[in-house]
Order: structure tokens, then C-alpha cells, then sequence
């Protein structure tokens, strides 16, 4: 998220936070498709990581960017953190390790994200490329300590800092040294969103396998395929993972906002300062637990909206639906997540085909499965098969949706070639991280120094 809400309308109760977020419904003329996707930045003279400062610094990258597009920077504290397009269509924005990240403009085809993504990345290296800098294409740092990552000076971060080695393990990591693709997709109503949800939340696990690009870490091999899944498994179980409830076959809006009001909240905004609230949930903050901490101590609005933007869940719902299980990736994967999982939901057809495959699953199987999937990617056990032989059918059914939805470029083509960088992995039996293995162990001779230039944007 790259700018944190600000909407002092005061909350009357429950049932404004349950309409917050039936108001994403939208017809389908006018579902939009918003990618997002973050990339490590190195210096290419020592594969170093990148500091906030400095004249080859982030800023002055992030300067170079506004320079250069005309866009309205973020500020925190008096300091540059990003950059949105003065409509709204788009934003940059730091992750807490100074992963750079793109929050594309919501669009109608996978071509217009391909050409966005493809913009965005000339548009970075034109500026950085004079700094000695580039961009790493994968799901986890592969190099660096987390002592080694620069911190990035955001206020929300720095409470997140302080606030994750109390839930978790891992919390650091996910924060500082993991990147991602995700994919934000709308919905037509609250059944539209439950079966939306219901799929692409069993489906999750198989996402993270196809994607599964993070193998190593602090310059070694880690034991899995997706570091940054496994990651996920510990790093503050209140607000992410596999949210049982939404298995339920009336699971709605008012199910999540009841659970979201449950999970402790990051911090509350007043006067542009940020108010530290990891030891309150949103239910009692509603109850007046803040009235002597903060001023006014009333919650708003903006406070809901930057709350919801703090669970993690592997499908987020806010007013639309966030695919949350990829690993970051070179750019062809930028493209293909979003068409993966356009092609499951935005065609009815394959909907209640991908649905109907999914139907019998349960719980405790994709949790198995979720489980299963950071150490053994596409060659984790389902039932009396693999994910690999899933993948076969789901590809059938995002291929199906994409060809029925015949969105076709200048030249023709229908988003279904967009699936080929996947159809590659199902073919070859290997994924990603499996490919970055055998690399290492042979023709890299035990070094990952070289995946800074094979995977460099």
C-alpha cells in the first residue's frame, strides 16, 4: 500500500465497516486487474544492497522517478517514501527492506499490464542504471543478513519492527528480505466474492508453488523452494495464513469484518503522526481503549481502511481481493500472475469450472497442502496425486477463461500466451527455484553471485 488512508468520517458501528467493504461490489463492465510487484535493488559493483541515503540511494532514485514522471511524492516525516500518479492510477512505494515496489494503475487486459510493468521498468533503470544500480527478480533476498538490509525511515515500519519478534519468528524476514507479485481483482456482489475467495484461497498453495523463486538465503541454499512461503508459516499467525471461517458456505463480509476487529491493530494516524496501537484490536480501540492515548481517541474511517491494509491473509479482502501467494519474480512472471488468476475468476465458465475442482477440498487439505509446499513445490502430495498434475487442470481452466474472455492486443493475440512461462514449469516438471538449484550446484560452482545478473531487471 503505498499511501496509508485518511478519512476522519467518525464509525458509528459494526455495520459501517461491514457496508466499507460490500462497497467494492461492481459490475462487471467495470472489474479492473491491478498488479503489483517489488524487486530487490543492488549495486552492481559488489551485488550490494542499497541504502535509503546518499547520492545512489533510494531517494535518489525515488527523486529521479518524480523527475521524470511528474508524479506527487509521499512523504513521511519530512522525507520521500514514495510516489503516486496525480489520479490515482499507480503509485511507487518502499517496502521495509527498500524492495521497490509498483502498484500498477487498475486495467482492463493482461497486454495493458504487460506494457505498464515494461514502462515502469525501463522508466527505474534509465534512472538507476547511471547509479550502478539494479533490480533482483526473486521471492527472497539471497545474499544479505537481515543485519546487513538497509531500513527504510517510514513510521509504519518502524512500529512493525518493534512489533513482529513478539508474534513470530519470521516477521523480520517477510518485511525486510522477501518481495512478491500479487494481483488485486474485484467482485459483483458478497456471493460473488464468497466463491471467489473460497477458490483462489484453495488455490493459493499451487500459486506459490508454480511461483516458488526463493531458494536461497545468506548466500547459501535455505532447504526450500519458497523460503518466503515457508516465511509466512510464523510470522504473526493473528492476521495471516489460511482463514479457516472463509470455508464456510455462507462466509460473507460480515465474517471478516468480524474477525479483522479481533486482530491487533499497527497504529492510528493523527496529525500525520503515527500512534503505535499493536496492544489494542480494533474491537476495543471501537470500545474506547484509546481515548486518553491519542487525540479525540475516536476511530475513523481511515482507520478501518489502514487496518484491513495490515491483515495478511493469503487472500486479502479490502474492496476488492488480493492474491497474496506468489514469489517475486523475473518479468515474465509479472505477467503471468495476474492472467493466472484472471483466467480462474473473471470468466464465469472457468469459474465454476476451478470451483467445481475445488469443491471437495478441505481445511485441513490445503492447510496439508500450504504446509507441504515451501520445502516440495510442485511436487507436493494432494490426495492420490501432485500439484503438478493440478496444475495441469487449473492451467486448462485459467487458459479457457483468458481464450473466452478474448481480450486481444494489436496484433491479435489473446492473453493466453501469458501462461506460458507456467506451462513451462508444469512441462518440465521443475520450478523456478528448482532451475536457480541445479545453477548452483553446477554451472554457478556454488556461488549465487551470478543469479545478480541472471535475474537482474
Amino acid at each position: 500500500m503505498a499511501r496509508d488512508t485518511t478519512d476522519f468520517r467518525p464509525i458509528e458501528g459494526v455495520d459501517e465497516l461491514v457496508e466499507h467493504l460490500a462497497e467494492g461490489n461492481k459490475p462487471r463492465d467495470k472489474w479492473r486487474i491491478g498488479t503489483e510487484h517489488e524487486k530487490f535493488p543492488f549495486y552492481v559493483d559488489g551485488n550490494a544492497p542499497v541504502p535509503y541515503g546518499g547520492e545512489r540511494g533510494i531517494r535518489a532514485i525515488l527523486e529521479g522517478m518524480q523527475e521524470k514522471l511528474g508524479w506527487d511524492p509521499i512523504m513521511d516525516a519530512g522525507r520521500i517514501i514514495g510516489l503516486v500518479e496525480p489520479t490515482g492510477q499507480g503509485a511507487i512505494s518502499l517496502e521495509p527492506g527498500g524492495q521497490f515496489e509498483l502498484s500498477g494503475a487498475p486495467l482492463e487486459t493482461i497486454h495493458q499490464t504487460c506494457r505498464e510493468g515494461n514502462a515502469h521498468l525501463a522508466q527505474v533503470r534509465e534512472i538507476a542504471e547511471p547509479m550502478g544500480i539494479r533490480f533482483l527478480g526473486l521471492g527472497g533476498s539471497p545474499k544479505w543478513s537481515l543485519a546487513e538490509t538497509p531500513k527504510m525511515p517510514k513510521s509504519r515500519y518502524e512500529i512493525m519492527t518493534r512489533y513482529m519478534p513478539k508474534v513470530g519468528t519470521k516477521g523480520l524476514d517477510m518485511m525486510y528480505r522477501t518481495c512478491t507479485i500479487q494481483v488485486n481483482l474485484d467482485f459483483e456482489s458478497e456471493a460473488d466474492m464468497r466463491r471467489k475467495m473460497q477458490v483462489s484461497l484453495k488455490l493459493q498453495p499451487l500459486s506459490t508453488a508454480l511461483f516458488a523463486n526463493s531458494p536461497f538465503t545468506e548466500g547459501r541454499p535455505n532447504g526450500f523452494q519458497s523460503w518466503r512461503g515457508d516465511i509466512w508459516r510464523d510470522t504473526d499467525n493473528q492476521r495471516s495464513g489460511l482463514l479457516e471461517f472463509c470455508f464456510s458456505p455462507d462466509f460473507g463480509f460480515a465474517d471478516y469484518v468480524d474477525w479483522a476487529l479481533d486482530v491487533p491493530m499497527y497504529f492510528v494516524i493523527r496529525d500525520g503522526h503515527y500512534h503505535d496501537m499493536t496492544h489494542v484490536t480494533f474491537r476495543q480501540f471501537m470500545a474506547g481503549a484509546a481515548r486518553n492515548e491519542i487525540p479525540d481517541g475516536l476511530p475513523t474511517m481511515g482507520d478501518w481502511a489502514n487496518h484491513l491494509s495490515t491483515l495478511f491473509p493469503d487472500v486479502r479482502l479490502k474492496r476488492f481481493l488480493e492474491m497474496r501467494g506468489a514469489d517475486g519474480g523475473p518479468w515474465r512472471r509479472i505477467c503471468a500472475l495476474p492472467a493466472f488468476w484472471v483466467g480462474l475468476l473473471y470468466d464465469a465458465a472457468a469459474l465454476d469450472a476451478a470451483e467445481a475442482l475445488t469443491s471437495s477440498w478441505s481445511y485441513e487439505e490445503v492447510l496439508a497442502m500450504r504446509n507441504a509446499v515451501p520445502e516440495q513445490g510442485i511436487s507436493a502430495p494432494f490426495r492420490n496425486t501432485t500439484l503438478r498434475e493440478i496444475a495441469r487442470d487449473v492451467l486448462v481452466i485459467s487458459r479457457m477463461g483468458l481464450k473466452n474472455r478474448g481480450r486481444k492486443n494489436r496484433d491479435g493475440y489473446d492473453e493466453t500466451s501469458f501462461l506460458s512461462t507456467l506451462d513451462e514449469v508444469v512441462a518440465r516438471g521443475t520450478t523456478s527455484a528448482e532451475e536457480l538449484l541445479s545453477a548452483y550446484h553446477t554451472r554457478w560452482g556454488g556461488s549465487i553471485e551470478p543469479v545478480f545478473m541472471e535475474y537482474a531487471y
